[in-house]
């Protein structure tokens, strides 16, 4: 049975906080409703320890988009809502040579006459533990082909809300409720979606299967054959900052992708901490979070995506060959 992708897509695959920008995309939100991030952040480090002696487990790694949530309703973050998420993303940061660099390096690939004749492409990807709707707003948001991270609800589906649905009107629940005085301000309520760093991984799979792009026929769980996916590991590159990428480092490693990890210029302990992850083989190259052109970063990642692009055309070349018999010859 023919394969129902080419597999002539590569996919560079980011973190956002710390790779793409070199602080954290809540701090516009701190900053908007002059509160004091740092102590934020340390109420949120000690979540595990007050929860637990009530006997709950909590996830480190997205506790704080519930003590959003506890801001909210105290009317510290009054009236946050998505669309003023998606205001603060026009206030990130960028490392140098960004957001240039992800449309360079796809003209390297999108561009040049010998990928061209195989179809072959470059996607960006970001997935993160930060917000999807600010990097949404950011300005690296035209250059990519899918943003995965952590969403909001402001409306929640209310009971009964299937009957309205199926008639194709409000059920008499919503109704009610509409009757009540509106809100000045439509704010966040509920969590949609909290990615962490192990479930990080399952973005990588969707992207490696192409349920990102088919979610109606396929399901990012689906058992489909290696040479039977959309962007094959082998294709695909993860590059982030640190420890906490670890999970999806692996993924790539294990199954022939690509790992990259940047440290902020200067910053020795993030250098040291970097340099650790390559001597422990969880990453297979490090650079200084700098995307301007021929710098050390930029000069790997570009080496890289020519080294699977020629890859690609190497196995395309031989299919071809494969499949073409031997001319006929005059017989002596």
């Amino acid at each position: 049975m023919k394969s129902p992708f080419e597999q002539n897509i590569i996919a560079m695959v980011w973190d956002c906080d710390k790779t793409l920008i070199s602080s954290y995309m809540q701090d516009p939100l701190f900053k908007h409703f002059d509160v004091d991030g740092k102590k934020f952040w340390q109420e949120v480090n000690a979540l595990k320890a007050y929860y637990g002696k009530q006997g709950i487990s909590v996830n480190s790694d997205t506790s704080y988009l519930n003590h959003i949530l506890t801001y909210v309703k105290a009317g510290i973050f009054k009236g946050l809502n998505n669309a003023l998420l998606r205001e603060f993303g026009k206030e990130l940061i960028f490392y140098p040579g960004l957001p240039q660099f992800f449309g360079e390096v796809k003209s390297l690939i999108n561009d040049d006459e010998k990928y061209k004749a195989f179809d072959i492409r470059l996607e960006h990807y970001v997935v993160s533990t930060g917000f999807a709707e600010t990097i949404r707003g950011s300005a690296i948001a035209p250059f990519v082909d899918g943003i995965y991270g952590c969403e909001f609800i402001e409306s929640p589906a209310q009971p009964g809300y299937l009957e309205g649905f199926e008639s194709g009107g409000i059920s008499s629940v919503t109704a009610g409720l509409s009757n009540a005085a509106t809100p000045v301000y439509s704010e966040i309520s509920q969590i949609a979606s909290a990615l962490d760093n192990t479930s990080k991984t399952r973005y990588l799979f969707e992207i490696n299967k192409g349920s990102n792009k088919y979610p109606e026929t396929i399901d990012v769980n689906s058992s489909i054959a290696r040479e039977s996916r959309r962007v094959p590991f082998e294709n695909m590159i993860y590059i982030a900052d640190g420890p906490s990428d670890v999970p999806a480092f692996s993924i790539l490693n294990y199954n022939g992708g690509s790992t990259f990890a940047v440290y902020p210029k200067g910053d020795v302990k993030a250098f040291r901490q970097v340099d650790a992850l390559r001597r422990d083989n969880r990453v297979q190259m490090f650079g200084e979070a700098d995307y301007e052109t021929a710098s050390q970063s930029w000069l790997w990642l570009t080496e890289k995506v020519r080294a699977i692009a020629d890859s690609i055309v190497e196995r395309k070349q031989a299919a071809i060959r494969n499949s073409a018999g031997a001319p006929p010859t005059h017989l002596n």
